[in-house]
């Protein structure tokens, strides 16, 4: 499993409408593509701005392209969301995961099984 890293910040004061179009817009054409496997999106409030971070996972750097394009290190940044946003990264970070930890301790290979 592969996950892409992307930030982008905002002015407090519209700190509620990447989120929105996050959940609106960019969630419903992401559940649509083969790989996908799922979202977080997280906070942090700098000085006068919010920052976001989103985390999406995928089954691998073949099915980013389906979503990204030849370029997967590109940035895909709607229209929508960069209306939404002060500033925002061009380019993106990918990870291979190599495990994950559920409830109770449990860890999750990258290939979904539990150890």
């Amino acid at each position: 499993m592969i996950i892409r890293e992307w930030r982008g910040r905002a002015n407090h004061l519209r700190g509620n409408a990447y989120p929105k179009h996050l959940r609106t817009v960019v969630l419903p054409e992401l559940r649509r593509l083969k790989g996908f496997r799922g979202a977080t999106l997280a906070k942090r409030k700098i000085d006068d701005r919010i920052e976001f971070l989103v985390l999406t996972r995928w089954d691998s750097l073949e099915s980013i392209r389906s979503f990204a394009g030849a370029d997967t290190e590109r940035a895909v940044v709607e229209p929508g969301a960069a209306a939404a946003l002060i500033e925002f990264d061009a380019r993106v970070c990918h990870y291979e995961v190599l495990e994950e930890v559920a409830d109770e301790g449990t860890a999750i290979r990258a290939s979904g099984t539990r150890v």
